[in-house]
């Protein structure tokens, strides 16, 4: 049987993912087709601003729970494994604040902050945090092994291991979706399925064009001072859409401060006053990145922003039939990108195989 000739559209963390679990089957030819590649920052490019990590804020027995779960064992082997990858081993520490109770971020974080959450059961070293080590106007915490990802090192890593297996690269900007098919003639014949993993732009690709995704903005300062740990925290008192989190990357990444969560603002923009107190509430949260001192002793590397790509009801991974085409989509994972990474694209290989299986039935 000859191979099948299929297009990812888009070079973010699950465009990346799904083009590397589909190139270790057989039977295809895959080329990755994308306006935005590792080492570009734009703001519609979402993958290289992410912290990222693993920090599962999904409810218990839903889908995006068990993408979560498939994704840590391959995240973790990662780590221990393939220092090349970019990802290392930290301590995760998450507080909570019974004043944050019915807030935006609390709701967000609920399962986070949970003293029983699901991903006990498969996380290292999980425990709550004694009281006498609770900061003031903590009221409970836990701990645990995660793992934080160097995004500038991570993705073009997927790249590599990507073109090992063949796969190819070129630069495209589509206005519909069908239009990957074009690309056909680089791999020498016509495409026989595309895969949409266009992020936040799938809420304006032709074909597609899913008003349930939207941008929520995230800002971060990333400064070259050591947490040596992950911190998250369920509120601050600087509004509803403004968070508190600490996580230091791997192989001199720089340590990540954060952040926000404002939906539906696609400002490109660095807010300084933002900036200012993702700064101080850092540095409060977690005293060691300065030695308990104030901001003006935290080396800032530079400050940046990014748009989750959020959609309502959750990530799209499903297989669709537009004109005589089938197009899987796997886009819409908002903050939990890189963290379900490996589940919805495991998933999005499997309905590439049935769909393709289904069209060589007709």
């Amino acid at each position: 049987m000859s191979p099948k000739n299929v297009v990812v559209i888009g070079a973010g963390v699950a465009g990346l993912t799904t083009a590397l679990l589909l190139s270790e089957r057989s039977g295809y030819r895959i080329i990755v087709a994308a306006k935005h590649m590792p080492g570009d920052y734009d703001i519609e490019y979402a993958s290289p601003w992410a912290g990222a990590n693993y920090m599962p804020v999904s409810m218990r027995g839903t889908q995006a729970a068990e993408w979560d779960k498939k994704t840590w064992a391959r995240l973790l082997d990662l780590a221990l494994n393939r220092p090349d990858s970019g990802i290392h081993i930290q301590e995760c520490q998450i507080y909570s604040r019974s004043k944050d109770k019915g807030s935006a971020t609390a709701e967000w974080f609920s399962e986070l902050l949970a003293p029983n959450p699901w991903f006990k059961e498969i996380i290292p070293n999980f425990r709550s945090i004694s009281k006498d080590k609770l900061g003031p106007g903590v009221d409970a915490g836990t701990s645990f092994t995660s793992v934080c990802i160097n995004t500038a090192i991570y993705l073009p890593w997927l790249v590599s291991e990507c073109l090992k297996n063949g796969v190819r690269f070129t630069r495209a900007d589509f206005k519909h979706v069908l239009e990957a098919r074009s690309v056909g003639d680089q791999l020498g014949d016509s495409i026989d399925l595309i895969v949409n993993c266009t992020g936040l732009m799938a809420s304006q690709l032709g074909g597609v064009e899913d008003k349930s995704v939207v941008p929520v903005r995230g800002q971060i300062v990333i400064v070259r001072n050591d947490a040596s740990k992950m911190v998250g925290i369920s509120g601050t008192d600087d509004g509803g859409e403004e968070v508190c989190y600490v996580m230091t990357r791997a192989a001199g990444g720089g340590t990540v401060l954060g952040g926000s969560y404002q939906k539906g603002n696609w400002d490109s923009q660095v807010d300084p006053s933002l900036a200012v107190r993702i700064m101080k509430r850092a540095v409060e949260l977690c005293p060691s990145l300065t030695g308990g001192k104030g901001i003006e002793h935290l080396d800032i590397i530079r400050h940046g922003v990014g748009l989750r790509p959020v959609r309502e009801g959750g990530t799209r991974v499903e297989k669709e039939r537009i004109g005589d085409t089938w197009v899987v989509h796997n886009y819409g994972a908002g903050g939990a990108g890189y963290q379900s990474s490996f589940g919805c694209a495991q998933d999005a290989v499997e309905l590439v195989e049935e769909a393709l299986h289904m069209t060589a039935k007709l």
